[in-house]
């Protein structure tokens, strides 16, 4: 009995080296995102499925909800992807710090949504529209379509409510705090469910108005010292897409998982909308989306006049993938 405990025990140790050594030849990447949403579904596969370890990786997702902080940890090395808005590295790299975006969640389809109080865009005048927080995309995006709807930002009062979910915001309107936010075809479906009917004023993209869903940055330094650790990581993250594409139940899975979801229709929707339609086959940063934020960042900041997407960018990780055929393969 003795010899065969002893055996247990050593067996064990052997199991525990093993995987101690195979953790040691993982690189670490930190990775941090402003809140839980739907849109990170491609980290959540590629972390759940192995797929990040298949690249040699051990990614840590953290999250850091202020988008100051976040490009302080970045700048420091406390992290070393920021999934975050575009807008949010561009003004790092107006202000001169090294930071580029080089990929992206995907296109955007929100909606500008309302109570059934409000029964066009101009009711909107003299009112309030809720945003998570000055600066965020949300934010951006309401500045950006108001000019499309007949307003401007003096003819609202936007505030920032705090709230980074839209089903949050929205009940706001049905407390008379708010009158308008931006929210997705789930979201809508969400807040329906609890027996609150809202109206769509309108589809951002109807209007023109281009955003993304959230952007992947990193220094410039961290790019050129660890080139190889950013290009797995970026292949991790398109043969997540490209999984999640084809397997349905395993994105799903991982929705239940950290969104805790589990009504049928809202897992449809969801799937539909950030996985099916928004997740790029090839994560180039949305030239579109940039160009927008250029034109309304410059509005106030004369730095950005003149500047073009690619003053923000590196897509060359993303070109060298696809011209060794790496994309393909995941067809």
């Amino acid at each position: 009995m003795k010899s065969l405990a002893l055996i247990d025990l050593l067996v064990c140790l052997t199991l525990s080296a093993n995987l101690h050594a195979q953790d040691s030849r993982l690189q670490r990447v930190d990775f941090s995102y402003p809140s839980l949403t739907k849109t990170r579904v491609a980290l959540w596969i590629a972390k759940d499925t192995g797929i990040f370890e298949k690249y040699g990786l051990n990614v840590n997702l953290l999250v850091i909800r202020s988008g100051n902080t976040a490009v302080s940890a970045l700048i420091t090395g406390e992290i070393d992807v920021l999934g975050g808005p575009a807008s949010t590295s561009m003004l790092a790299t107006e202000a001169g710090l090294p930071v580029v975006i080089i990929g992206t969640f995907g296109p955007a389809s929100r909606k500008l949504v309302v109570p059934p109080r409000i029964q066009s865009a101009q009711d909107l005048r003299g009112k309030t529209i809720g945003v998570s927080n000055f600066g965020t995309i949300i934010d951006f995006s309401v500045r950006r379509a108001l000019p499309k709807l007949g307003l401007t930002a003096k003819d609202v009062n936007i505030i920032p409510t705090g709230l980074s979910q839209p089903v949050q915001r929205m009940l706001l309107m049905f407390q008379d705090k708010i009158d308008a936010t931006l929210a997705s075809d789930d979201e809508i479906y969400a807040i329906e469910a609890m027996g609150h009917k809202v109206r769509v004023l309108a589809e951002l993209r109807d209007l023109g108005v281009y955003s993304s869903y959230s952007d992947l940055s990193v220094t410039r330094e961290f790019l050129k010292n660890r080139r190889g650790v950013v290009k797995s990581f970026l292949m991790g993250f398109s043969e997540a897409i490209s999984v999640g594409k084809k397997n349905k139940d395993v994105a799903t899975r991982a929705f239940r998982k950290y969104l805790k979801a589990e009504d049928p229709k809202l897992l449809d929707l969801m799937y539909k909308e950030y996985v099916t339609e928004a997740a790029p086959v090839i994560p180039y940063p949305l030239t579109e989306a940039i160009k927008t934020d250029i034109d309304i960042l410059s509005a106030t900041r004369p730095g950005f006049k003149d500047k073009k997407p690619t003053d923000f960018t590196d897509i060359s990780l993303i070109k060298e993938l696809e011209s060794e055929g790496f994309y393909s393969k995941l067809k």
